[in-house]
């Protein structure tokens, strides 16, 4: 690999107006995908499908963005980022748009594929551009206020959509993430920094080569691949679950997403600042301890009262939640920044393709029983074990080839652009 480089340095404020533009980007991103989750019960009696036409259609987000994933790694480090942001960006708030509008199973299948293949690559570019600003030494710490976006995705914008869904229909949800995507364009536009960082001397076919040969890389996208897969499997029946086999109505689970998503809101910031602090592949190890110990309660409940649910999916999504952050900092981390934008682009297009397989293989193993009651969530919860396990491996490998990735930095630092580490040789 060639020497390493130096950060686009920013002024703190301009460096915070940069991050909160980022993360509202992602909360759009974040919301259409989870919003599909708890209108799972809505669209199947809709449209009349089965639990794994649902899951085919929460699938196929993942999967067409895993294909315009990794055909963005080809070409998108030969353009600056905030105009590839901008430009994929406003694709996905178009097809969203399409997703409000659809009358079939079969529109809402196509929309959802637009919706994926802008919003997968979009997606990679907000956390290449955190690599781009943000210095190593403070790298968990930003993504952590990017990732806030979960949280708030979770206590406003999923609540918000579930509460027009039931009043207008599931429709407006998707209408209301249009409108919000228009307006993130016009933020984006104005608060996103021009960083110059596109590299036009390198032949596109020869920088992917280096981008998917490289030793370091490869194991930085099998810990992308494993680490959604683990929530992959569970997540699109935890919402119908609540409903069918919990016993909650559909107006209580919006609580169930509030109660998780302010839990999240707060536990975010504390593990992105671990995230910097400590190792960041022991932090992962704990939090995954701690993430299946939850799952493998919470897919055994039966009629449950509202309160244990909020508690319980609170605890959910704080674990699920905690393990993103040391693990995406260890994927950035592994990576120089000429590289960034096209490894950026295949990692998200590797963990919407793993994150499709999962929720196919979550379609296999639940079926519709007696009542309505969802069957096989206890099994799948063990194959979602199997992902948490793999996790860990595939991290200590990434550590194990590129310590760097991993290691903890000295507190407090400044806002001084850093040379990076440079890369060993695969």
């Amino acid at each position: 690999m060639p020497s390493a480089d130096v950060h686009h340095a920013l002024t703190p404020r301009r460096e915070r107006a940069t991050l909160l533009a980022l993360a509202a980007v992602q909360f759009t991103h974040i919301v259409d995908f989870m919003i599909m989750m708890p209108l799972g019960s809505q669209l199947m009696r809709q449209f009349d499908i089965t639990p794994a036409q649902f899951s085919h259609l929460v699938a196929s987000y993942g999967l067409a963005a895993g294909v315009s994933g990794l055909a963005g790694g080809f070409i998108l480090d030969r353009y600056d980022r905030k105009r590839a942001l901008i430009a994929l960006y406003s694709g996905f708030g178009l097809a969203t748009l399409a997703c409000g509008f659809a009358p079939t199973h079969l529109a809402l299948l196509a929309a959802r594929i637009a919706a994926g293949a802008f919003g997968g690559v979009s997606g990679s570019m907000v956390t290449a551009m955190v690599g781009d600003i943000i210095p190593i030494e403070r790298r968990g710490r930003a993504l952590s206020v990017v990732m806030s976006a979960f949280p708030i995705a979770s206590v406003m914008g999923v609540p918000a959509g579930l509460m027009l869904a039931g009043h207008f229909g599931w429709h407006a949800a998707f209408i209301m993430l249009g409108a919000c995507a228009a307006a993130n364009v016009i933020l984006a536009a104005v608060a996103l920094p021009p960083i110059r960082t596109a590299v036009l001397t390198t032949n596109p076919f020869r920088q992917m080569r280096e981008i998917v040969t490289h030793g370091v890389h490869l194991r930085a996208f099998a810990l992308g691949g494993v680490l959604v897969m683990a929530g992959g499997c569970l997540v699109p029946f935890i919402a119908p679950s609540m409903i069918a086999n919990m016993g909650l109505t559909d107006n209580q689970l919006p609580w169930a997403y509030a109660a998780g998503g302010a839990c999240t809101f707060f536990s975010m910031p504390v593990v992105g600042r671990w995230s910097d602090r400590v190792d960041k592949f022991r932090l992962l190890v704990w939090m995954s301890v701690v993430a299946i110990v939850v799952m493998l309660v919470f897919t055994r409940l039966g009629p449950t009262p509202l309160v244990t649910v909020c508690v319980m999916m609170a605890l959910f999504m704080v674990s699920m939640s905690s393990r993103y952050t040391p693990a995406m900092a260890m994927i950035t981390n592994a990576v120089e920044a000429r590289y960034r934008g096209g490894f950026m682009s295949v990692n998200a297009s590797l963990q919407q393709a793993a994150s499709a397989g999962a929720n196919i293989l979550a379609g296999a193993f639940v079926t519709t029983g007696a009542g309505g009651r969802l069957v096989g969530l206890p099994m799948l919860s063990y194959a979602s074990g199997g992902f948490f396990l793999l996790t860990v491996l595939a991290a200590h490998q990434l550590r194990a080839a590129a310590p760097h990735v991993s290691a903890p930095v000295p507190f407090p630092t400044s806002h001084r652009p850093v040379a990076e580490v440079e890369l060993p040789a695969a």
